[in-house]
């Protein structure tokens, strides 16, 4: 499957958004695309179905460095201590000790942006994700984010 490799990320091009998948159906469709060959799997925290994601990787059997699993902090969970503890709490319904990239995201206009990087690259530093990098940033956040953040970000996660 072809990689794209942005800052020490190699990231499978292809993979399963989770952003509409709930409960049983979720464990299903994510156990079933690792057995048809993805290797990304997509969700975040706002989707509530990081426990389910989790499961069906783990149905699915296959080693963990397998698997490229990525997930978000919500934008009213960019405050440092809140970003951790989404972190933490992303990780334990998951099942995972990391993630492969950990996303903000959105911006939050009202939390500033320079604690979010650094709590973002703490993240990361930690051992909790082995990337980070942000969603859904404009020109001007993505800039500013660059900027600001003491560790490369991976990717603008934008919907396509």
């Amino acid at each position: 499957m072809h990689q794209v490799k942005a800052n020490g990320a190699s990231i499978p091009a292809l993979g399963l958004g989770t952003f509409t998948l709930k409960g049983g159906e979720c464990v299903t469709m994510v156990r079933e695309a690792l057995a048809q060959g993805y290797r990304h799997i997509d969700t975040a925290r706002a989707y509530g179905n990081e426990a389910e994601v989790g499961e069906g990787i783990r149905e699915a059997g296959l080693a963990r460095d397998d698997i490229f699993v990525t997930t978000k902090v919500w934008w009213t969970d960019l405050a440092p201590d809140d970003l951790r503890r989404s972190a933490e709490n992303s990780l334990a319904d998951l099942g995972l000790d990391a993630v492969d990239l950990l996303l903000v995201h959105w911006p939050n206009p009202d939390i500033p942006l320079a604690g979010t990087m650094a709590a973002l690259a703490g993240v990361r530093q930690d051992g909790l994700a082995r990337h980070i990098g942000v969603s859904n940033f404009t020109t001007r956040h993505i800039e500013e984010a660059l900027a600001i953040c003491p560790v490369p970000l991976a990717v603008n996660q934008v919907e396509y």
